[in-house]
C-alpha cells in the first residue's frame, strides 16, 4: 500500500499491504490413481532426489502408473521453465514436486505447483513444517487457497537414511489425499 507523504515524490510503504486476488479452484480431481501417468518435479535441493525416489517407490508399491516421467529444474530458487511446466502438464495426469524447505525453494515449488494446477494438473507439493505458513500467504498471493501441501518433518538436507525413510512415508500417505482431493 503506497501512501504520499507530501506533494512532491516522497512516498511510505505500508508493509501490512494487503492482497487482492481471485481465488482460482485446483485441477478437478481423479477417481483414483490407479493407471495415471505420474510426473516427478525435482528442484534439485539436497536430499530431493531421495525424498521423490523414494516416494515414487512406496506409491508404486500399492499403485501401477502407466508411466512416469521425472524432470529436474536447473535451480530451486526460481519457477521451473514455462516449457517444463507445458510438458509436464502434457506427459503427466498427476505431479509430485520438492522440496520447500527455505524460503525462496518453498514459494517456487508452489508456484511450480499453481503452475501445473491451472493447467489441469492435481499436483502435490511437498514442503516441511517450518514452510507451511509461508506456503498458505504463497497461495494466498497466487490465488489458489485450495491447494494443500504435503507436509513432512523438517529438516531435510542433514538427514540419515532412516529420517529419509520416515519422510517418504510422510509423502506417499499424504500425496495421495491431495491427489484424490480428501
Amino acid at each position: 500500500m503506497l501512501t504520499t507523504l507530501d506533494a512532491g515524490s516522497r512516498f511510505v510503504f505500508d508493509p501490512r499491504g494487503r492482497v487482492e486476488s481471485t481465488d482460482t479452484p485446483v485441477a478437478r480431481r481423479p477417481a483414483a490413481l490407479d493407471g495415471l501417468r505420474l510426473g516427478i518435479l525435482d528442484n534439485s535441493k539436497w536430499n530431493a532426489n531421495k525424498l521423490l525416489r523414494g516416494a515414487q517407490a512406496a506409491l508404486e508399491g500399492t499403485l501401477r502408473f502407466a508411466a512416469v516421467t521425472y524432470a529436474v529444474k536447473h535451480s530451486f530458487s526460481k519457477d521451473a521453465a514455462p516449457d517444463l511446466i507445458a510438458r509436464l502438464a502434457a506427459e503427466c495426469d498427476i505431479v509430485l514436486t520438492a522440496i520447500g524447505d527455505c524460503g525462496s525453494c518453498c514459494s517456487c515449488c508452489v508456484r511450480d505447483s499453481i503452475a501445473l494446477e491451472r493447467l489441469g494438473v492435481p499436483t502435490a507439493c511437498i514442503i516441511t513444517t517450518e514452510f507451511v505458513q509461508e506456503t498458505a500467504l504463497t497461495r494466498t498471493a497466487l490465488g489458489m487457497q485450495g491447494l494443500l501441501p504435503v507436509v513432512i518433518d523438517h529438516p531435510v538436507s542433514s538427514i540419515t537414511a532412516e529420517e529419509v525413510a520416515a519422510r517418504v512415508a510422510q509423502i506417499a500417505l499424504q500425496a495421495q489425499a491431495v491427489w484424490l482431493g480428501r
